[in-house]
């Protein structure tokens, strides 16, 4: 069996997309919610620098959107690689 790339590559991008929007979106009513999380995607995610508005979650939700939908493409094309021998791995 294996696994469909571009569905691996648009869920991951989602879902790693939708929690940084939703940490950025609280984050705008609770000041103090997800800070930490915020700034370290800030020190990852060159152009976004923190929690500073709702134009930053939008901003922070595309890098995670492309970040997750890179990561999710990858696992998909390395797992089909490796399953190649369609064996039962035991």
């Amino acid at each position: 069996m294996s696994l469909n790339t571009k569905a691996m590559a648009l869920t991951l991008g989602i879902v790693w997309g939708g929690c940084l929007f939703l940490v950025g979106l609280v984050n705008q009513f609770a000041p103090t919610y997800g800070n930490a999380w915020l700034e370290l995607a800030a020190s990852i995610y060159p152009g976004y620098h923190g929690p500073a508005g709702f134009g930053s979650t939008i901003v922070v939700l595309l890098y995670g959107f492309v970040d997750g939908a890179v990561a999710g493409w990858i696992f998909g094309w390395l797992y089909n690689r490796l399953n190649r021998g369609g064996g039962t791995g035991a």
